[in-house]
């Protein structure tokens, strides 16, 4: 079984808004799971195993941090050590909410496999990663594969690997998502995630980077079984992803609004639900006198109408009532009878 198999799984992505601080990052594990989070993610990576020395920052890191610098020297700040994962995941526990991490190199891999996550989260750079596809499908376990930047036949190709590889195509759930920090609305596109999930045969969702919480619990409303939103402490914070984050309020806002649409969704089934039954006779009508009517009288377009309440013949009856003989004499309003 999946972690989104039986409810749609929110994720709580804490990232690298702890700045390399294990208390800041205790308390990201605290939100989350005071917000109603499923799971909790964090960052696992090397700077010296990720990023060259000389790679630059993206646009939106210099944008976020107001620092210019490499992106090694602003990665190396970031990181959190073994004992760090660990006293995280015994917090996560305390607090009853799954925490896993994202591993950007493969000895961050190890380290997460040593630990027992329950799943793995394969990051929007990493869809072209050949050995680390392999090695996190080896692993056997559930895979949430990000599609930032990536076209549908990159995701494709990904996925061919990791099904290649020993991972199973029902426990793969492909995020789509937009990697810009924070997204436009006007470039999140969508529906492009229920085409992509149709075309390749897996569970499908959306990894967020707009302001506010209204697109992913669109997502949920367009069919997504995982959901995943950065938060953070505190927006004005310094780090690349604090801009693009919840607030623990919003936060807690973004699951209530998915749980609501969720149960909102229901089975599909075209039915009265138990709730509006009782008003059905109260709604809809009934075939009725328009004037007194004799006793063998026929029934004419003259003399009968259609008012509330629907407790009567209905007035899908009208054609065979027309013409028949009042088996007895009606006042006006009073619901029409036919021969027994």
């Amino acid at each position: 079984m999946t972690p989104w198999q039986q409810r749609v799984f929110v994720i709580g992505e804490a990232g690298v808004n702890h700045n390399g601080d294990l208390a800041l990052a205790l308390g990201l594990v605290d939100v989350a799971a005071d917000a109603g989070c499923d799971a909790v993610k964090f960052q696992t990576f090397r700077a010296e195993a990720l990023v060259t020395r000389d790679a630059a920052m993206a646009d939106y890191q210099r944008e976020n941090t107001g620092v210019s610098e490499s992106q090694f020297d602003m990665l190396k700040r970031l990181e959190l050590d073994e004992a760090a994962h660990r006293a995280l995941a015994a917090r996560a526990g305390e607090r009853g909410i799954a925490m896993f991490s994202t591993a950007f190199d493969l000895q961050s891999v190890d380290l997460l496999a040593e630990m027992g996550i329950p799943l793995w989260k394969i990051p929007s750079g990493e869809i072209t990663n050949y050995p680390y596809l392999v090695k996190i499908a080896q692993l056997g376990q559930p895979i949430v594969l990000s599609t930032g930047m990536a076209t549908l036949a990159d995701v494709a190709e990904a996925l061919d690997v990791l099904l290649a590889h020993g991972a199973a195509r029902e426990r793969v759930c492909v995020l789509h998502c937009n990697t810009d920090y924070p997204t436009r609305f006007e470039d999140v596109n969508l529906r492009a995630m229920a085409t992509m999930g149709r075309a390749l045969g897996v569970a499908f969702g959306y990894s967020d980077h707009t302001p506010g919480v209204e697109i992913p619990t669109a997502a949920v409303a367009l069919g997504a079984r995982v959901i995943e939103k950065h938060f953070t402490l505190d927006r004005a914070l310094p780090g690349p992803d604090q801009a693009a984050s919840l607030e623990p309020g919003e936060l807690g806002a973004m699951v209530r609004a998915i749980r609501r649409v969720e149960a909102a969704l229901g089975d599909g089934i075209k039915r009265p639900s138990a709730s509006e039954a009782k008003n059905r006779a109260v709604a809809r009508k009934s075939i009725v006198a328009a004037r007194a009517i004799a006793a063998g009288e026929p029934f004419t377009e003259a003399n009968v109408t259609v008012k509330r309440p629907g407790t009567g013949i209905s007035p899908m009856r009208w054609n065979e009532v027309l013409g028949v003989r009042a088996p007895r004499a009606f006042a006006p309003d009073e619901p029409i009878e036919l021969p027994r």
